[in-house]
């Protein structure tokens, strides 16, 4: 959680900026102190640019935890306004880093020293588990070679589809999922200075639906923000397409008490007036089924059909079929609330 001193320097920062950025950009923090989570990386990096032995980095983990924040920090850390453009490489999935960037510009920029600015370049490589593998091993040779003139930062999502002899000439940091309690306090930030009139419930739900991630968090955000006047936890689900809780409590009251036609009807019905998909449906069941004592054996049998449809509608088959499977799952679950 940032101290009071960062927190009013982005607010400088963030009124200095258009008013039309998106606020995952505008809010973005300009300097490590700024950083909400992962205090043991964020010392790390501190005490390696305060010693001047920044080393290759490698950062890894899922999406919006924080990596490309980290190292622009850095970046900004280390080089003046001035610097930043002839010390700073950055190339994203977007730009081509095959094999031949890789000997071209890469290796142009990864040779060359400035004449007025002393210490090292940096380049960043985001996405980089899109880079092929031709291009990850011809980088292995420029790594080692201009170590006194460059330091590399390497940020993937999946730290497997990066070749083993890159990782090895890396420094790992693993950037966790946030937690609600390093999210809160930074969308309630945002709040504040968008004036923007969120509910409780509505702040919950955004927690809820980022799973961890802070740019999916702000993004929800400003487009509930832009779509209804209020963020609630309703308009949240609403603004994504993403089922309410009233409606999986109904769902679930259908599949467990109704005949398989009126069911199968009716989730339709509510699909379509929606716009909901089958998956959002079935992951939220799949959770609501864990809060109802169901016999074990009910339960499992429940577990192992869902699984089976989520793994064929993830292969892309009829939704309308594999609603139908879902309905008969619960067969088993509707006799035996039958019986009683």
């Amino acid at each position: 959680m940032p101290s009071s001193t960062p927190a009013m320097s982005i607010d400088k920062d963030s009124k200095n900026k258009p008013g039309n950025l998106p606020w995952v950009e505008k809010y973005r923090p300009n300097k490590l102190d700024d950083l909400i989570s992962h205090d043991d990386i964020i010392k790390t990096i501190n005490k390696f640019i305060k010693e001047d032995q920044l080393p290759h980095l490698l950062f890894y983990g899922p999406p919006g935890t924080g990596k490309t924040s980290t190292i622009l920090a850095s970046a900004k850390q280390l080089y003046t306004p001035t610097q930043f453009p002839s010390m700073v490489l950055e190339l994203n999935a977007s730009d081509d880093r095959g094999i031949g960037i890789v000997r071209g510009q890469i290796l142009s920029f990864a040779s060359t020293r400035t004449i007025f600015n002393k210490g090292f370049k940096l380049i960043i490589l985001d996405e980089a588990d899109a880079m092929t593998n031709d291009a990850q091993n011809a980088l292995r040779r420029i790594i080692e070679k201009f170590t006194d003139n460059v330091r590399f930062c390497i940020i993937c999502n999946y730290l497997s589809k990066i070749i083993p002899a890159l990782q090895s000439r890396c420094t790992r940091f693993r950037f966790g999922p946030l937690d609600s309690n390093q999210i809160l306090p930074r969308l309630m930030h945002v709040v504040e200075q968008e004036n923007v009139d969120i509910t409780e419930d509505g702040a919950k739900a955004l927690i809820t639906l980022g799973q961890g991630d802070m740019r999916k968090v702000l993004n929800v955000l400003q487009s509930t923000h832009m779509a209804y006047a209020k963020v609630t936890e309703d308009n949240v689900y609403t603004c994504v397409g993403h089922p309410l809780k009233s409606d999986i409590v109904n769902i679930v009251k259908w599949l467990l008490n109704e005949n398989f036609t009126s069911t199968y009807k009716k989730i339709v019905e509510l699909k379509l007036a929606k716009g909901l998909a089958l998956h959002d449906i079935l992951t939220e069941v799949h959770l609501y089924v864990h809060r109802i004592e169901f016999p074990p054996e009910i339960l499992v049998h429940l577990l192992i059909k869902m699984s089976d449809i989520e793994r064929r509608l993830v292969s892309g088959t009829s939704e309308d079929i594999q609603l139908s499977s879902l309905i008969a799952a619960f067969q088993p679950a509707r006799e035996i609330s039958t019986e009683d």
